[in-house]
């Protein structure tokens, strides 16, 4: 299978899933686009695709910011020509009871995890339903789909996700385009070993003890690699993805899918 032709973007793409995903696009033959607020790594992850005979190109952008993202639209469909994949990755994690949990830190989940993949898709939905075929693959959590403690902004932001992901499939149905999301448990990035981190200091935990408890949430025996979730992305994003639509694929432990 080639996604040969195919224009795709991918924000929160400069490390950890965003970097396996856009890694995956562009060795499965697309064009792509890769987005992040840091714009240092972000051209350095441009250059190792382009270096690696792939073609793609770095875009710095805020997935908060409305006026990014449509500078993003602009700028990935004039390097492009047009985007066929949109994989809206960018996120930020937050853990903390729900009394120590400001309104400025919940808004800021909520904009960054939810908003975002909603700029995104707005900007990009339209070309899609024009020619008469997209995919968006939203990067959710299992935390969308369930909770936890001190997990509730980001648990909330996750769930708006979904809840977003299988709406805007309601209304694309039929059309050529899909919308589904990827649940995730946890992931070997540097977004979990911070979350770790920030358990260990919280509790007195040691680092390893904090991530066994971290994993004892999903049920997990061990971190998933982020080329377990790409590979995840790629599936939907095929031809052979034409009639996955709506969906949750959840990842809660290395090497499994359901």
């Amino acid at each position: 299978m080639t996604l040969a032709g195919r224009g795709a973007v991918v924000t929160g793409g400069s490390r950890g899933i965003g970097l396996a995903v856009a890694r995956a696009l562009a060795e499965a033959g697309a064009a792509v686009v890769v987005a992040a607020r840091a714009p240092d790594g972000l051209e350095a992850v441009a250059r190792a695709l382009c270096a690696a005979g792939r073609r793609a190109w770095a875009v710095p952008c805020d997935v908060a910011d409305p006026e990014g993202v449509r500078t993003l639209a602009r700028e990935a469909e004039a390097r492009l020509g047009h985007v066929d994949i949109l994989v809206n990755n960018a996120g930020i994690s937050h853990s903390a009871s729900v009394q120590k949990t400001t309104l400025e830190e919940w808004q800021r989940i909520l904009t960054v995890n939810a908003t975002g993949p909603f700029l995104c898709t707005q900007a990009f939905l339209p070309g899609m339903r024009a020619r008469g075929w997209g995919r968006v693959v939203n990067i959710a959590s299992v935390a969308g789909l369930g909770g936890g403690k001190y997990i509730a902004a980001y648990s909330a932001s996750k769930h708006a996700v979904i809840g977003f992901t299988r709406s805007v499939a309601a209304e694309v149905a039929g059309t050529g385009v899909t919308v589904n999301a990827v649940c995730p448990g946890y992931v070997d990035t540097d977004m979990t070993r911070q979350s770790v981190s920030r358990i260990a200091a919280k509790t007195g935990m040691s680092p390893v003890d904090a991530l066994r408890a971290a994993l004892d949430t999903t049920g997990q025996r061990r971190l998933i690699p982020p080329e377990e979730v790409a590979s995840a992305v790629l599936a939907l994003c095929h031809g052979a993805g034409s009639a996955t639509n709506g969906e949750a694929v959840v990842i809660a432990e290395a090497g499994s899918r359901r």
